[in-house]
């Protein structure tokens, strides 16, 4: 069954580069659960072990939090953000300042994909009526919830995935990435308001100020106080408790859940679903490839050969390639099992977020900004993206390189 096994690694990998297999109509999702149907079906992996192999711990806890982020845009939260951003009587320079800082933040509690989709339409609106290009500033969302959402071990799904498969402490990991965040933020500030120098404002709108999107619903304190209050108790808990975090945050989504005027329906439809399906499939293939020893081999050989991808320069060069190649949760799945340094799982967690923003495909997060902008005739093609992507990731990572060198020759 190797060879089945090994034939169906490379063409689920192959669809995580190609965002999809050729003449057909499947998307990563599709390949990855294409994948795990077929080593199930061909007995390559049994039906049990490939229940064993899916972390059940890091879907519900992934789950749980899509349920809390679903709370708060339902609740307008995010919409009265932006809005309230888009108000503030500052300078271009200011506000872009103002907007990374505030983005980081929310994504590294509430996670960069649901922050980008939520905030992404109202900022280019937003920007539209103070006459302002929204293109620095759409950016600036973009690289700044990546960056922001490295700080914790909730803010996007592989660091979810590498908190809960190497038992990282939330507070532990919530020091180490705090600093090496911080600077990033303020060089990723700094890139674009030294790139948008001088270029910040655009023709007004023509016509009517734009509307705010019909599915983000204004802001009902009820419900996004509710949120907030579970959200606060939940950080609480993940610093000070002992509780297992997949098993409090259940808890709390099914207290979100439990409401006299929200609908669960509402709730359960912002759940991101295919992301949910992505990681199971993932789970079972990778767990098929495992169990062949071909992965245990090939580190030996490479280890020979002066690669020893355990320690932390090699796992560094390997996790930010791999991250642009078959994008992070997937390079993610590949190499914990060779994350057994005691600086690989902030190492992992950095380096795999960080790395998103050097292309438009580097992260979901960027995509949804960018389609948002094409939708208002906004053009941020590869190249607008690079000119700024590729200095934010390079600066990030170098920060991020220097504190991780010194912590693992302190460790």
């Amino acid at each position: 069954m190797t060879s089945t096994t090994l034939v169906i690694f490379v063409l689920v990998y192959a669809g995580m580069i190609l965002g999809g297999l050729p003449y057909l109509q499947l998307d990563r999702t599709g390949v990855a659960l294409l994948g795990a149907i077929a080593l199930v079906a061909t007995g390559a992996v049994p039906e049990k072990a490939a229940a064993g192999a899916v972390d059940l711990a890091t879907i519900l806890l992934l789950f749980s939090f899509m349920v809390v982020s679903a709370q708060m845009r339902l609740g307008g939260f995010y919409g009265h953000v932006t809005r309230w951003l888009a108000g503030l009587a500052l300078a271009p320079p200011a506000l872009l300042g103002a907007l990374v800082a505030v983005v980081a933040v929310l994504s590294a509690v509430f996670s960069n994909d649901v922050v980008c989709l939520a905030m992404a339409p109202l900022l280019a609106d937003a920007c539209a009526r103070r006459g302002l290009d929204p293109r620095p500033f759409l950016l600036g969302l973009a690289c700044a919830a990546n960056v922001g959402s490295a700080a914790t071990l909730i803010g996007n799904p592989q660091n979810i995935l590498i908190g809960q498969a190497l038992s990282l402490p939330f507070s532990g990991y919530l020091a180490a990435a705090t600093p090496p965040v911080l600077v990033g933020l303020l060089l990723t500030w700094a890139i674009l308001a030294g790139l948008h120098r001088g270029r910040w404002e655009a023709p007004p709108a023509p016509g009517p100020a734009a509307a705010p999107p019909a599915d983000e619903p204004p802001l009902d304190l009820w419900q996004t106080g509710k949120g907030l209050a579970v959200t606060a108790v939940l950080l609480v808990l993940f610093l000070a408790a002992p509780w297992p975090r997949e098993l409090t945050a259940l808890g709390a989504a099914g207290l979100l859940l439990t409401s006299r005027r929200m609908h669960s329906r509402q709730v359960l439809g912002l759940v991101d679903w295919e992301l949910l399906v992505l990681f199971v499939g993932l789970f079972v293939v990778n767990h098929a490839l495992q169990a062949t020893g071909l992965p245990a081999r090939a580190v030996e050989a490479l280890a020979a050969r002066g690669v020893d991808l355990s320690r932390p320069a090699p796992l560094f060069g390997a996790t930010f390639l791999l991250s642009n190649v078959v994008s992070n949760v997937p390079a993610v799945m590949l190499l914990l099992p060779v994350a057994t340094h005691p600086v690989a799982g902030t190492l992992l967690a950095l380096v795999s977020t960080l790395a998103g923003n050097l292309l438009v495909v580097g992260s979901i997060a960027n995509i949804i900004v960018v389609d948002a902008a094409a939708r208002r005739g906004i053009r941020i093609d590869w190249r607008t993206h690079a000119r700024v992507g590729l200095p934010v990731t390079a600066a990030t990572l170098a920060v991020a390189a220097l504190f991780l060198a010194w912590r693992a020759g302190g460790s």
